[in-house]
């Protein structure tokens, strides 16, 4: 597809010219082309898309726009930091000018974001972010998410960056992000939570056809298209169905909001406002452990550390020792804790590193005792080894992958594995 839309360039609205009237592209589709080949390296680690990047960045503009957005139309904010990176990974060999242009241009837009930049974004006088009166949630939760991930990055790099009202550390661009999801869920002038059945005050009058007609469940009978609209749109009564969960699209420019069906500008939802707000949410859920959104890279080997965890079951986790006849550690230490239906669930951080002189190969780690979800490792039968974007680990270096469940930490031991 990519191949496709590279060779036989253009705007998919000249062609579904219907789509003219709902979803136009007006920032055209070079920005489209950086933004997926940006996301194929990234899944892919194929010098094709890099190289792309590199040779492209100034000519489509990935290097030359300066935002003060990010949305389904205009990504070349998202373009600018995924790239930002790649470059923070070591990863843009000689295309590191260029790259470095795209860096400055994403952090020219976290700048605009926290108002410490030369041209900030507009922001409401409760401190939401607003771009325009319709569906304006969708900016704030897209804009929101890329100071969110660009956060960890700077922090995992052991960086900061300067705008032209000062220096930027990484907690600050965590923290707008929050002021951000603790807008929308109801800390603001009208006490309002625009996410759909969260809080006491939130919209009952959804622009959605399926939340505002009553169910099936309750009257089986046929409702027509037609029917739908004239029966159930003009009524001034809450949803039968409430659409939990849904961001919709919020207040206008200055904190005023009107719950009515009708109008769609501001209470119409959309997938392109949760999905965002899913990422952001689940890195704050996270608290402050320590993320690193470099990996997966190869990170240098830890300074031993012997976690006493509380209130995990067991009080202290020892690392296995590296000896001549197995000269690969293992650290396991849990990094945080909470409560669910009255159950304690632990994540755990696992560090291997490689002792030795040589490169580790084919690794094959055994983990029994295992009773939750496992990221950062291949499973192969009833053995795990690297992750499939890993294929060896060199000496003295380590990698990391974590799993949780609600009780002591897995049992993992090394099954076998080749130096080379």
């Amino acid at each position: 597809m990519f191949e496709f839309a590279d060779k036989y360039r253009g705007k998919y609205d000249s062609s579904i010219t219907v789509a003219q009237k709902y979803y136009r592209s007006i920032s055209g589709y070079n920005d489209e082309l950086l933004w997926a080949a940006a996301w194929l390296y990234q899944a892919s680690n194929n010098e094709y898309y890099l190289n792309y990047l590199g040779k492209n960045g100034d000519s489509m503009g990935g290097t030359g726009w300066a935002m003060t957005e990010f949305g389904w139309d205009v990504k070349y904010a998202g373009v600018q930091t995924l790239v930002a990176k790649f470059l923070m990974q070591g990863k843009a060999g000689l295309h590191a000018p260029v790259f470095e242009r795209y860096h400055q241009k994403a952090e020219y837009f976290m700048c605009s974001l926290i108002g410490k930049g030369g041209r900030n974004i507009q922001k409401t006088p409760g401190g939401l972010i607003f771009r325009q009166r319709w569906n304006n949630m969708q900016f704030v939760t897209s804009a929101s998410f890329l100071a969110t991930v660009y956060s960890d990055y700077l922090a995992s790099s052991r960086g900061s960056f300067k705008c032209a009202a000062g220096n930027v550390a990484p907690s600050e661009l965590l923290s707008f992000a929050k002021s951000q999801v603790d807008y929308i869920l109801g800390d603001n002038p009208r006490a309002t939570s625009y996410m759909v059945g969260y809080g006491n005050n939130f919209p009952r009058q959804v622009h959605h056809r399926a939340s505002s007609i009553v169910s099936f469940k309750v009257d089986p009978k046929f409702v027509a298209c037609r029917q739908g609209y004239a029966t159930w749109y003009s009524r001034k009564a809450s949803d039968p169905n409430v659409l939990t969960g849904a961001i919709v699209g919020g207040p206008d420019a200055y904190d005023n909001f009107a719950d009515e069906r009708d109008n769609y500008e501001q209470t119409e939802p959309a997938t392109y406002n949760n999905a965002p707000l899913l990422g952001i949410l689940a890195r704050l859920g996270g608290g402050h452990g320590g993320y690193n959104q470099l990996l997966p890279v190869v990170v240098p080997a830890p300074n031993p550390v012997v976690a006493k965890p509380k209130p995990a079951p067991k009080p202290k986790f020892t690392p296995t020792p590296a000896t001549s006849s197995n000269p690969i550690t293992i650290e396991q230490k849990m990094t945080t804790s909470w409560n669910a239906k009255g159950k304690t669930y632990y994540r755990y951080s696992t560090i291997v590193t490689n002792k030795s002189y040589k490169t580790l190969k084919d690794l094959k780690l055994s983990i029994s005792k295992l009773y939750g979800p496992l990221w950062g490792l291949s499973k192969s039968g009833n053995s795990y080894g690297f992750p499939s974007w890993l294929n060896s680990l060199p000496a003295g270096k380590s990698i990391e992958f974590v799993y949780i469940h609600s009780t002591s930490p897995a049992d993992v031991s090394v099954s076998s594995y080749n130096l080379a």
